[in-house]
Protein backbone atom coordinates (compact mmCIF):
# COMPACT_ATOMS: atom_id res chain seq x y z
CA UNK A 1 0.00 0.00 0.00
CA UNK A 2 3.10 2.39 0.47
CA UNK A 3 5.96 2.61 -1.31
CA UNK A 4 8.85 1.17 0.62
CA UNK A 5 11.84 2.42 -1.78
CA UNK A 6 11.09 5.87 -0.81
CA UNK A 7 12.68 7.51 2.47
CA UNK A 8 9.80 9.51 4.17
CA UNK A 9 9.63 11.40 7.52
CA UNK A 10 6.95 9.81 9.95
CA UNK A 11 5.13 11.51 12.71
CA UNK A 12 3.31 9.68 15.14
CA UNK A 13 -0.09 10.56 16.94
CA UNK A 14 -3.10 8.70 19.18
CA UNK A 15 -5.30 9.18 16.10
CA UNK A 16 -5.17 10.06 12.59
CA UNK A 17 -8.02 11.70 10.73
CA UNK A 18 -8.63 11.92 7.13
CA UNK A 19 -10.38 14.61 6.26
CA UNK A 20 -12.08 18.25 6.88
CA UNK A 21 -15.70 17.93 6.59
CA UNK A 22 -18.26 17.55 9.53
CA UNK A 23 -17.73 13.97 10.29
CA UNK A 24 -13.58 14.19 10.67
CA UNK A 25 -13.93 17.35 12.39
CA UNK A 26 -16.56 16.10 14.99
CA UNK A 27 -14.67 13.22 15.42
CA UNK A 28 -11.85 15.53 16.55
CA UNK A 29 -13.69 17.48 18.67
CA UNK A 30 -14.95 14.88 20.48
CA UNK A 31 -11.39 13.06 20.96
CA UNK A 32 -10.68 16.72 22.68
CA UNK A 33 -13.52 16.75 24.56
CA UNK A 34 -13.34 13.29 25.99
CA UNK A 35 -9.88 13.62 26.88
CA UNK A 36 -10.50 16.82 29.54
CA UNK A 37 -13.01 14.79 30.59
CA UNK A 38 -10.96 12.33 31.78
CA UNK A 39 -8.02 14.76 32.47
CA UNK A 40 -5.46 12.94 29.74
CA UNK A 41 -3.67 14.35 26.49
CA UNK A 42 -4.50 12.51 23.10
CA UNK A 43 -2.91 13.52 19.78
CA UNK A 44 -4.59 13.79 16.67
CA UNK A 45 -3.90 14.64 12.96
CA UNK A 46 -6.46 16.11 10.74
CA UNK A 47 -5.38 15.69 6.92
CA UNK A 48 -7.31 17.58 4.27
CA UNK A 49 -6.58 17.56 0.40
CA UNK A 50 -8.41 21.25 0.27
CA UNK A 51 -6.08 24.26 0.54
CA UNK A 52 -8.46 25.26 3.48
CA UNK A 53 -11.05 23.32 5.49
CA UNK A 54 -14.09 23.99 4.35
CA UNK A 55 -12.82 24.61 0.53
CA UNK A 56 -14.18 21.26 -1.22
CA UNK A 57 -17.38 21.33 0.93
CA UNK A 58 -20.28 21.48 -1.30
CA UNK A 59 -23.72 20.71 -0.18
CA UNK A 60 -27.05 22.47 -0.06
CA UNK A 61 -27.95 22.99 2.67
CA UNK A 62 -30.54 22.29 5.29
CA UNK A 63 -29.00 21.51 8.38
CA UNK A 64 -30.48 19.43 11.09
CA UNK A 65 -28.58 20.84 14.43
CA UNK A 66 -29.45 17.62 16.18
CA UNK A 67 -25.83 16.51 16.25
CA UNK A 68 -24.22 19.70 16.90
CA UNK A 69 -26.68 20.06 19.61
CA UNK A 70 -24.65 17.19 21.44
CA UNK A 71 -21.36 18.43 20.24
CA UNK A 72 -21.18 21.62 20.44
CA UNK A 73 -24.33 22.60 22.59
CA UNK A 74 -24.16 26.43 23.06
CA UNK A 75 -23.16 26.59 19.24
CA UNK A 76 -25.40 30.03 19.47
CA UNK A 77 -23.46 31.70 21.78
CA UNK A 78 -19.91 30.45 20.31
CA UNK A 79 -20.90 32.55 16.92
CA UNK A 80 -21.52 29.29 14.71
CA UNK A 81 -22.26 30.97 11.34
CA UNK A 82 -25.79 29.35 11.63
CA UNK A 83 -28.41 31.99 11.26
CA UNK A 84 -31.28 31.50 9.11
CA UNK A 85 -33.88 29.11 10.74
CA UNK A 86 -36.06 27.19 7.86
CA UNK A 87 -39.36 29.67 7.88
CA UNK A 88 -41.31 28.31 4.63
CA UNK A 89 -41.19 24.58 3.41
CA UNK A 90 -42.44 24.32 -0.42
CA UNK A 91 -42.72 21.42 -2.53
CA UNK A 92 -43.78 21.44 -6.49
CA UNK A 93 -44.13 19.06 -9.06
CA UNK A 94 -42.76 20.53 -12.16
CA UNK A 95 -43.93 20.06 -15.80
CA UNK A 96 -43.12 21.39 -18.86
CA UNK A 97 -44.45 24.76 -18.82
CA UNK A 98 -46.25 24.96 -15.12
CA UNK A 99 -46.04 22.99 -11.61
CA UNK A 100 -48.35 21.88 -8.90
CA UNK A 101 -47.79 22.26 -4.96
CA UNK A 102 -47.95 19.37 -2.77
CA UNK A 103 -49.10 20.31 0.44
CA UNK A 104 -46.58 19.23 3.21
CA UNK A 105 -48.92 18.60 6.35
CA UNK A 106 -49.78 15.14 4.41
CA UNK A 107 -45.70 13.98 4.74
CA UNK A 108 -44.47 11.57 6.90
CA UNK A 109 -43.13 13.77 10.43
CA UNK A 110 -39.65 12.58 9.34
CA UNK A 111 -39.91 15.18 6.06
CA UNK A 112 -40.55 18.06 8.28
CA UNK A 113 -37.53 21.07 8.34
CA UNK A 114 -38.96 22.79 11.51
CA UNK A 115 -35.91 23.57 13.56
CA UNK A 116 -33.50 23.39 11.30
CA UNK A 117 -31.20 25.91 9.70
CA UNK A 118 -30.11 27.15 6.01
CA UNK A 119 -26.37 27.67 6.00
CA UNK A 120 -23.36 27.26 3.81
CA UNK A 121 -21.83 24.13 4.59
CA UNK A 122 -18.22 25.39 3.97
CA UNK A 123 -18.36 28.06 6.30
CA UNK A 124 -19.92 25.72 9.11
CA UNK A 125 -16.85 23.23 8.82
CA UNK A 126 -14.30 26.48 8.57
CA UNK A 127 -16.17 27.36 12.07
CA UNK A 128 -15.45 23.67 13.20
CA UNK A 129 -12.44 23.63 12.44
CA UNK A 130 -11.52 27.07 14.46
CA UNK A 131 -13.04 25.14 17.56
CA UNK A 132 -10.82 21.87 16.52
CA UNK A 133 -7.48 23.91 16.86
CA UNK A 134 -8.52 25.74 19.76
CA UNK A 135 -8.81 22.55 21.57
CA UNK A 136 -5.16 21.56 20.28
CA UNK A 137 -5.80 19.16 17.29
CA UNK A 138 -3.76 20.03 14.39
CA UNK A 139 -5.00 20.34 11.22
CA UNK A 140 -3.13 20.29 7.98
CA UNK A 141 -5.03 21.66 5.13
CA UNK A 142 -3.14 21.14 1.59
CA UNK A 143 -2.18 17.14 2.67
CA UNK A 144 -4.12 15.06 1.01
CA UNK A 145 -4.23 11.11 2.15
CA UNK A 146 -2.57 9.42 -0.97
CA UNK A 147 -1.51 5.77 0.27
CA UNK A 148 -2.39 3.57 2.94
CA UNK A 149 0.00 2.52 5.88
CA UNK A 150 -0.57 -1.07 6.37
CA UNK A 151 2.04 -3.39 8.49
CA UNK A 152 0.85 -7.21 9.79
CA UNK A 153 -3.10 -7.31 8.58
CA UNK A 154 -4.02 -3.57 10.08
CA UNK A 155 -3.93 0.06 9.37
CA UNK A 156 -1.36 1.68 11.08
CA UNK A 157 -1.65 5.58 9.21
CA UNK A 158 -1.30 7.15 6.21
CA UNK A 159 1.03 8.47 4.02
CA UNK A 160 0.31 12.06 2.19
CA UNK A 161 0.80 12.82 -1.42
CA UNK A 162 4.23 13.43 -3.04
CA UNK A 163 4.78 17.27 -4.21
CA UNK A 164 6.59 18.35 -6.92
CA UNK A 165 6.19 15.54 -9.30
CA UNK A 166 6.46 16.38 -13.33
CA UNK A 167 3.45 14.59 -15.42
CA UNK A 168 5.73 11.68 -16.50
CA UNK A 169 6.35 11.00 -12.44
CA UNK A 170 10.08 12.45 -12.56
CA UNK A 171 10.73 14.80 -9.52
CA UNK A 172 10.39 18.15 -10.14
CA UNK A 173 13.17 21.35 -8.22
CA UNK A 174 11.58 21.02 -4.40
CA UNK A 175 10.49 17.61 -4.87
CA UNK A 176 8.98 17.10 -1.29
CA UNK A 177 7.92 13.09 -0.44
CA UNK A 178 4.83 12.85 1.48
CA UNK A 179 4.94 11.96 5.12
CA UNK A 180 4.09 9.12 7.22
CA UNK A 181 1.13 9.80 9.24
CA UNK A 182 0.93 7.05 11.86
CA UNK A 183 -2.09 6.65 14.79
CA UNK A 184 -3.26 4.00 16.85
CA UNK A 185 -6.41 4.51 14.82
CA UNK A 186 -7.16 5.93 11.89
CA UNK A 187 -10.24 7.32 11.06
CA UNK A 188 -11.29 7.58 7.36
CA UNK A 189 -13.79 10.54 6.69
CA UNK A 190 -12.60 11.33 2.74
CA UNK A 191 -16.61 12.41 1.66
CA UNK A 192 -17.98 10.26 -1.10
CA UNK A 193 -16.17 7.50 -2.97
CA UNK A 194 -12.88 8.74 -1.00
CA UNK A 195 -9.95 6.66 -2.89
CA UNK A 196 -8.57 5.09 0.44
CA UNK A 197 -12.48 4.16 1.92
CA UNK A 198 -12.63 2.36 -1.35
CA UNK A 199 -9.99 0.49 -1.17
CA UNK A 200 -10.17 -0.64 2.44
CA UNK A 201 -13.99 -1.49 1.53
CA UNK A 202 -12.32 -3.88 -0.89
CA UNK A 203 -8.89 -4.34 1.13
CA UNK A 204 -11.04 -5.75 4.31
CA UNK A 205 -14.13 -6.91 2.79
CA UNK A 206 -16.87 -4.41 4.35
CA UNK A 207 -19.73 -4.70 2.02
CA UNK A 208 -20.00 -8.35 2.33
CA UNK A 209 -23.57 -8.91 2.48
CA UNK A 210 -24.82 -5.71 1.86
CA UNK A 211 -26.12 -4.21 -1.26
CA UNK A 212 -24.13 -1.85 -3.74
CA UNK A 213 -23.52 1.64 -2.62
CA UNK A 214 -25.67 3.98 -4.64
CA UNK A 215 -24.97 7.61 -5.68
CA UNK A 216 -26.44 10.98 -7.32
CA UNK A 217 -24.20 13.56 -8.37
CA UNK A 218 -25.39 17.02 -7.01
CA UNK A 219 -24.50 20.31 -8.68
CA UNK A 220 -24.95 23.54 -7.35
CA UNK A 221 -24.74 27.44 -7.75
CA UNK A 222 -25.27 30.17 -5.50
CA UNK A 223 -27.01 33.56 -6.78
CA UNK A 224 -27.52 36.84 -5.40
CA UNK A 225 -30.73 37.31 -6.21
CA UNK A 226 -32.98 41.16 -6.23
CA UNK A 227 -34.38 42.22 -3.12
CA UNK A 228 -37.74 41.68 -4.28
CA UNK A 229 -37.22 37.89 -5.51
CA UNK A 230 -35.45 37.10 -1.98
CA UNK A 231 -37.65 34.90 0.61
CA UNK A 232 -35.61 34.45 3.69
CA UNK A 233 -36.19 30.76 5.46
CA UNK A 234 -37.94 29.74 2.28
CA UNK A 235 -36.84 26.06 1.20
CA UNK A 236 -38.27 24.97 -1.70
CA UNK A 237 -37.83 21.63 -3.27
CA UNK A 238 -38.95 19.89 -6.90
CA UNK A 239 -38.95 16.82 -8.89
CA UNK A 240 -40.38 15.97 -12.24
CA UNK A 241 -39.21 18.30 -15.31
CA UNK A 242 -36.78 18.44 -17.10
CA UNK A 243 -36.29 14.92 -15.79
CA UNK A 244 -38.36 11.85 -17.51
CA UNK A 245 -40.57 9.67 -15.07
CA UNK A 246 -37.87 6.52 -15.21
CA UNK A 247 -35.23 9.25 -13.90
CA UNK A 248 -34.63 10.06 -10.14
CA UNK A 249 -33.94 13.45 -8.89
CA UNK A 250 -34.77 16.75 -7.84
CA UNK A 251 -33.99 20.66 -7.07
CA UNK A 252 -33.94 22.64 -4.10
CA UNK A 253 -34.03 26.40 -3.67
CA UNK A 254 -32.78 27.65 -0.32
CA UNK A 255 -33.18 31.36 0.30
CA UNK A 256 -31.20 32.82 2.92
CA UNK A 257 -28.48 35.10 3.92
CA UNK A 258 -27.92 39.02 2.66
CA UNK A 259 -29.99 38.39 -1.20
CA UNK A 260 -28.61 34.43 -1.49
CA UNK A 261 -29.99 31.67 -3.28
CA UNK A 262 -28.56 28.15 -3.29
CA UNK A 263 -30.23 26.64 -6.41
CA UNK A 264 -29.22 23.37 -7.06
CA UNK A 265 -30.19 19.95 -8.75
CA UNK A 266 -29.76 15.82 -7.83
CA UNK A 267 -29.44 13.12 -10.67
CA UNK A 268 -29.66 9.91 -9.48
CA UNK A 269 -26.59 8.00 -11.05
CA UNK A 270 -28.63 5.08 -11.73
CA UNK A 271 -29.66 6.55 -15.05
CA UNK A 272 -29.94 4.26 -18.12
CA UNK A 273 -29.33 6.96 -21.31
CA UNK A 274 -26.17 7.20 -22.24
CA UNK A 275 -27.03 10.64 -23.73
CA UNK A 276 -28.04 12.62 -20.73
CA UNK A 277 -26.07 15.38 -19.47
CA UNK A 278 -26.78 16.12 -15.64
CA UNK A 279 -25.40 19.38 -16.08
CA UNK A 280 -27.00 20.25 -19.09
CA UNK A 281 -30.05 19.55 -17.04
CA UNK A 282 -29.62 21.69 -14.67
CA UNK A 283 -29.43 24.32 -16.81
CA UNK A 284 -32.31 23.59 -18.50
CA UNK A 285 -34.37 23.35 -15.10
CA UNK A 286 -33.43 27.31 -14.54
CA UNK A 287 -35.49 27.65 -17.49
CA UNK A 288 -38.59 26.99 -15.95
CA UNK A 289 -41.41 29.76 -14.50
CA UNK A 290 -41.24 28.93 -11.26
CA UNK A 291 -37.40 28.26 -10.91
CA UNK A 292 -36.52 31.69 -13.38
CA UNK A 293 -39.08 34.16 -11.01
CA UNK A 294 -36.28 34.35 -8.43
CA UNK A 295 -33.01 34.10 -10.53
CA UNK A 296 -34.04 36.80 -12.85
CA UNK A 297 -31.96 39.79 -12.50
CA UNK A 298 -29.99 38.37 -10.32
CA UNK A 299 -26.05 37.41 -10.26
CA UNK A 300 -24.26 33.43 -10.19
CA UNK A 301 -21.40 33.49 -7.88
CA UNK A 302 -20.38 30.55 -7.51
CA UNK A 303 -21.00 26.97 -8.68
CA UNK A 304 -20.15 23.53 -8.05
CA UNK A 305 -20.63 19.71 -7.99
CA UNK A 306 -20.02 16.56 -5.98
CA UNK A 307 -21.38 13.01 -5.74
CA UNK A 308 -23.97 11.99 -2.80
CA UNK A 309 -24.56 8.84 -1.04
CA UNK A 310 -27.79 7.41 -1.86
CA UNK A 311 -27.73 3.96 -1.13
CA UNK A 312 -28.71 3.97 2.93
CA UNK A 313 -29.49 1.87 5.44
CA UNK A 314 -28.98 -1.90 3.40
CA UNK A 315 -25.69 -0.08 1.71
CA UNK A 316 -24.02 1.24 4.78
CA UNK A 317 -20.61 -1.29 4.79
CA UNK A 318 -18.88 -2.58 7.97
CA UNK A 319 -17.51 0.64 9.46
CA UNK A 320 -14.89 -1.07 11.75
CA UNK A 321 -11.80 -2.35 10.01
CA UNK A 322 -8.09 -3.58 11.85
CA UNK A 323 -6.80 -0.01 13.01
CA UNK A 324 -9.21 2.28 12.22
CA UNK A 325 -12.59 2.82 10.76
CA UNK A 326 -15.44 4.76 8.45
CA UNK A 327 -17.04 7.88 9.67
CA UNK A 328 -19.61 10.35 7.41
CA UNK A 329 -20.28 9.89 3.85
CA UNK A 330 -16.99 7.52 3.51
CA UNK A 331 -19.69 5.08 4.43
CA UNK A 332 -22.81 6.63 3.41
CA UNK A 333 -25.30 8.09 5.87
CA UNK A 334 -27.02 10.40 3.51
CA UNK A 335 -31.13 10.21 4.31
CA UNK A 336 -32.29 10.41 0.60
CA UNK A 337 -36.15 11.62 0.97
CA UNK A 338 -34.42 14.43 3.68
CA UNK A 339 -31.60 15.27 1.22
CA UNK A 340 -29.55 15.36 4.71
CA UNK A 341 -26.49 13.89 5.81
CA UNK A 342 -24.68 16.55 7.37
CA UNK A 343 -26.06 15.40 10.77
CA UNK A 344 -25.81 11.72 10.57
CA UNK A 345 -21.97 12.39 9.61
CA UNK A 346 -21.01 14.63 12.71
CA UNK A 347 -22.59 11.93 14.62
CA UNK A 348 -20.88 8.71 13.27
CA UNK A 349 -17.70 10.96 13.62
CA UNK A 350 -18.41 11.84 17.36
CA UNK A 351 -19.18 7.92 17.87
CA UNK A 352 -16.31 6.73 16.09
CA UNK A 353 -14.27 8.97 18.60
CA UNK A 354 -15.92 7.39 21.43
CA UNK A 355 -14.85 4.43 20.99
CA UNK A 356 -11.81 4.92 19.66
CA UNK A 357 -10.69 6.86 22.66
CA UNK A 358 -12.30 4.43 25.26
CA UNK A 359 -9.79 1.84 23.29
CA UNK A 360 -7.21 3.96 23.83
CA UNK A 361 -7.18 4.20 27.38
CA UNK A 362 -7.52 0.95 27.53
CA UNK A 363 -4.20 0.77 26.35
CA UNK A 364 -5.35 -1.12 22.51
CA UNK A 365 -4.68 -0.27 19.62
CA UNK A 366 -4.69 -1.08 15.92
CA UNK A 367 -7.44 -3.91 16.39
CA UNK A 368 -11.15 -3.36 15.48
CA UNK A 369 -13.18 -0.63 16.64
CA UNK A 370 -16.52 -3.31 17.07
CA UNK A 371 -17.77 -0.65 19.55
CA UNK A 372 -18.07 1.36 16.92
CA UNK A 373 -19.97 -0.62 14.61
CA UNK A 374 -22.73 -1.54 18.04
CA UNK A 375 -22.80 2.24 18.48
CA UNK A 376 -23.77 2.95 15.38
CA UNK A 377 -26.44 0.19 15.04
CA UNK A 378 -27.95 1.66 18.27
CA UNK A 379 -28.15 5.03 17.16
CA UNK A 380 -30.74 7.72 16.45
CA UNK A 381 -28.52 7.35 12.96
CA UNK A 382 -29.23 3.94 12.36
CA UNK A 383 -33.10 4.68 13.19
CA UNK A 384 -33.07 7.58 10.40
CA UNK A 385 -31.83 5.65 7.82
CA UNK A 386 -34.03 2.74 8.78
CA UNK A 387 -37.30 4.47 8.42
CA UNK A 388 -36.45 5.49 4.59
CA UNK A 389 -34.60 2.75 3.94
CA UNK A 390 -36.95 1.73 0.76
CA UNK A 391 -37.08 5.10 -0.90
CA UNK A 392 -34.55 4.36 -3.02
CA UNK A 393 -35.19 1.10 -4.57
CA UNK A 394 -38.86 1.74 -4.65
CA UNK A 395 -38.11 4.95 -6.63
CA UNK A 396 -35.84 3.04 -8.96
CA UNK A 397 -38.18 0.18 -9.74
CA UNK A 398 -41.56 2.49 -10.44
CA UNK A 399 -40.21 5.79 -11.72
CA UNK A 400 -41.01 8.80 -9.84
CA UNK A 401 -44.39 8.71 -9.97
CA UNK A 402 -45.34 5.52 -8.58
CA UNK A 403 -42.11 5.02 -6.83
CA UNK A 404 -42.70 8.54 -4.92
CA UNK A 405 -46.35 7.46 -3.94
CA UNK A 406 -44.93 4.13 -2.21
CA UNK A 407 -42.22 5.62 -0.74
CA UNK A 408 -44.68 7.96 1.28
CA UNK A 409 -46.58 4.68 2.13
CA UNK A 410 -43.35 3.20 3.30
CA UNK A 411 -41.95 6.31 5.33
CA UNK A 412 -45.91 6.95 6.90
CA UNK A 413 -45.60 3.02 7.86
CA UNK A 414 -42.42 3.70 9.41
CA UNK A 415 -42.74 5.94 11.22
CA UNK A 416 -46.54 4.45 12.72
CA UNK A 417 -45.11 1.01 13.57
CA UNK A 418 -41.86 1.32 14.80
CA UNK A 419 -39.87 0.58 11.73
CA UNK A 420 -41.83 -2.07 9.86
CA UNK A 421 -42.72 -1.95 6.00
CA UNK A 422 -45.32 -3.91 4.00
CA UNK A 423 -41.75 -3.72 1.37
CA UNK A 424 -39.66 -5.61 4.29
CA UNK A 425 -36.26 -4.08 2.88
CA UNK A 426 -35.59 -3.99 -0.55
CA UNK A 427 -32.47 -4.37 -2.59
CA UNK A 428 -30.86 -2.11 -4.57
CA UNK A 429 -29.59 -4.69 -7.44
CA UNK A 430 -27.09 -2.99 -9.77
CA UNK A 431 -24.49 -0.74 -9.25
CA UNK A 432 -24.75 2.69 -11.29
CA UNK A 433 -22.48 1.55 -13.36
CA UNK A 434 -23.73 -0.87 -14.61
CA UNK A 435 -26.94 0.93 -15.30
CA UNK A 436 -26.06 2.37 -17.74
CA UNK A 437 -27.37 1.21 -21.46
CA UNK A 438 -25.69 1.20 -25.01
CA UNK A 439 -26.42 4.05 -26.58
CA UNK A 440 -28.15 1.58 -29.24
CA UNK A 441 -31.13 1.95 -26.97
CA UNK A 442 -31.26 5.33 -26.89
CA UNK A 443 -31.83 8.50 -28.67
CA UNK A 444 -29.27 11.51 -28.41
CA UNK A 445 -30.67 14.64 -25.93
CA UNK A 446 -30.60 17.97 -27.83
CA UNK A 447 -29.86 20.68 -25.16
CA UNK A 448 -30.26 23.98 -25.61
CA UNK A 449 -27.47 26.68 -26.16
CA UNK A 450 -26.26 28.63 -22.63
CA UNK A 451 -27.56 32.23 -23.02
CA UNK A 452 -25.13 33.60 -20.67
CA UNK A 453 -27.14 35.02 -18.28
CA UNK A 454 -29.54 32.44 -16.53
CA UNK A 455 -27.67 29.11 -18.29
CA UNK A 456 -24.21 28.41 -18.96
CA UNK A 457 -21.46 26.29 -20.01
CA UNK A 458 -19.35 23.94 -18.14
CA UNK A 459 -16.04 25.85 -18.33
CA UNK A 460 -17.12 29.57 -17.20
CA UNK A 461 -19.07 27.34 -14.41
CA UNK A 462 -15.33 25.93 -13.46
CA UNK A 463 -13.86 28.91 -13.45
CA UNK A 464 -16.64 30.61 -10.72
CA UNK A 465 -15.79 27.02 -8.83
CA UNK A 466 -12.02 28.46 -8.17
CA UNK A 467 -10.67 25.35 -9.69
CA UNK A 468 -6.78 25.12 -9.91
CA UNK A 469 -4.46 22.53 -10.31
CA UNK A 470 -0.71 22.55 -10.53
CA UNK A 471 -0.45 21.38 -14.90
CA UNK A 472 2.30 19.61 -14.75
CA UNK A 473 1.77 16.85 -12.28
CA UNK A 474 0.66 13.47 -13.15
CA UNK A 475 -3.11 12.89 -13.99
CA UNK A 476 -5.05 11.93 -11.41
CA UNK A 477 -7.79 10.62 -13.28
CA UNK A 478 -6.35 6.79 -13.85
CA UNK A 479 -7.53 5.07 -16.87
CA UNK A 480 -6.99 1.45 -16.47
CA UNK A 481 -7.24 0.14 -20.50
CA UNK A 482 -7.16 2.78 -22.80
CA UNK A 483 -8.22 0.60 -25.60
CA UNK A 484 -11.28 -0.73 -23.07
CA UNK A 485 -12.55 2.86 -23.23
CA UNK A 486 -12.08 3.46 -27.33
CA UNK A 487 -14.39 -0.18 -27.63
CA UNK A 488 -16.98 0.28 -24.90
CA UNK A 489 -17.03 3.93 -23.31
CA UNK A 490 -17.14 5.35 -26.65
CA UNK A 491 -18.46 2.83 -29.31
CA UNK A 492 -21.03 0.84 -27.29
CA UNK A 493 -21.91 3.77 -24.68
CA UNK A 494 -21.16 6.94 -27.06
CA UNK A 495 -19.03 8.53 -24.66
CA UNK A 496 -21.09 9.11 -21.52
CA UNK A 497 -17.53 10.69 -20.51
CA UNK A 498 -18.34 13.91 -22.10
CA UNK A 499 -21.57 14.08 -20.35
CA UNK A 500 -21.81 13.05 -17.18
CA UNK A 501 -18.75 14.73 -15.86
CA UNK A 502 -19.89 18.58 -15.02
CA UNK A 503 -16.56 20.27 -15.34
CA UNK A 504 -15.70 19.12 -18.91
CA UNK A 505 -12.84 16.83 -17.88
CA UNK A 506 -13.01 14.19 -20.58
CA UNK A 507 -13.13 15.02 -24.18
CA UNK A 508 -13.55 12.50 -27.21
CA UNK A 509 -10.66 14.49 -30.25
CA UNK A 510 -10.70 13.05 -33.42
CA UNK A 511 -7.44 12.63 -34.92
CA UNK A 512 -7.89 15.22 -38.44
CA UNK A 513 -4.52 12.83 -39.81
CA UNK A 514 -6.14 9.19 -38.87
CA UNK A 515 -9.54 9.61 -38.12
CA UNK A 516 -9.18 7.56 -34.94
CA UNK A 517 -10.81 9.03 -31.43
CA UNK A 518 -8.32 10.16 -28.85
CA UNK A 519 -9.74 10.16 -24.91
CA UNK A 520 -8.07 13.56 -23.51
CA UNK A 521 -8.31 14.42 -20.29
CA UNK A 522 -8.71 17.52 -18.93
CA UNK A 523 -7.48 16.67 -15.48
CA UNK A 524 -6.82 20.30 -14.03
CA UNK A 525 -10.91 21.34 -14.79
CA UNK A 526 -11.67 18.67 -11.96
CA UNK A 527 -14.06 19.92 -9.28
CA UNK A 528 -13.44 16.01 -7.31
CA UNK A 529 -16.93 14.87 -7.50
CA UNK A 530 -15.74 11.57 -7.88
CA UNK A 531 -19.08 10.91 -10.84
CA UNK A 532 -16.50 8.95 -13.29
CA UNK A 533 -15.40 6.71 -11.18
CA UNK A 534 -18.96 5.89 -10.06
CA UNK A 535 -20.44 6.29 -13.52
CA UNK A 536 -17.97 4.55 -16.07
CA UNK A 537 -19.33 1.84 -17.19
CA UNK A 538 -16.46 -0.62 -17.25
CA UNK A 539 -15.42 0.81 -13.71
CA UNK A 540 -12.06 1.59 -15.91
CA UNK A 541 -11.59 5.09 -14.60
CA UNK A 542 -9.96 5.49 -10.89
CA UNK A 543 -9.94 8.93 -9.52
CA UNK A 544 -6.92 9.55 -7.31
CA UNK A 545 -5.64 12.58 -4.90
CA UNK A 546 -4.05 15.27 -7.04
CA UNK A 547 -1.45 17.13 -5.70
CA UNK A 548 -2.05 18.67 -2.07
CA UNK A 549 -4.16 22.36 -2.53
CA UNK A 550 -5.92 21.59 -5.81
CA UNK A 551 -8.87 21.30 -7.31
CA UNK A 552 -12.04 23.63 -5.94
CA UNK A 553 -12.14 26.66 -3.60
CA UNK A 554 -15.45 26.96 -3.08
CA UNK A 555 -16.97 30.26 -1.35
CA UNK A 556 -19.72 29.80 0.74
CA UNK A 557 -20.83 27.51 -0.74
Amino acid sequence: MTDTAIERESMDYDVVIVGGGPAGLSAAIRLKQLAAEAGTEVSIAVLEKGAEIGAHILSGAVVDPKALNELLPDWKNMGAPINDPVKTDIFEVLGHHGSISLPTLFFPPLMSNHGCHIVSLGNVCRWLGEQAEALGVEIYPGFPAAALVEEDGAIKGVVTGDFGLARDGSHKDGYQPGMELRGKYTLIGEGVRGSLAKQLIERFDLSAGKEPQKFGIGLKELWRVKPENHKPGMVKHTMGWPLDGKTGGGSFMYHYGENLVSIGFVVHLNYKNPYLSPFEEFQRLKTHPAISATLEGGERLSYGARAITEGGYQSVPKLAFPGGALIGCSAGFVNVPRIKGSHNAMKTGMLAAESAFAAIQAGRAHDELSEYQTAYENSWVAKDLKRVRNVKPLWSKFGTLFGVMFGGIDMWCNTLFGGWSPFGTLGHGKTDAASLEPAAQHKPISYPKPDGVLTFDRLSSVFISNTNHEEDQPVHLKVADLALQTASELEEFAGPSTRYCPAGVYEWIKDETSGEERFQINAQNCVHCKTCDIKDPNQNINWTTPEGGGGPMYANM
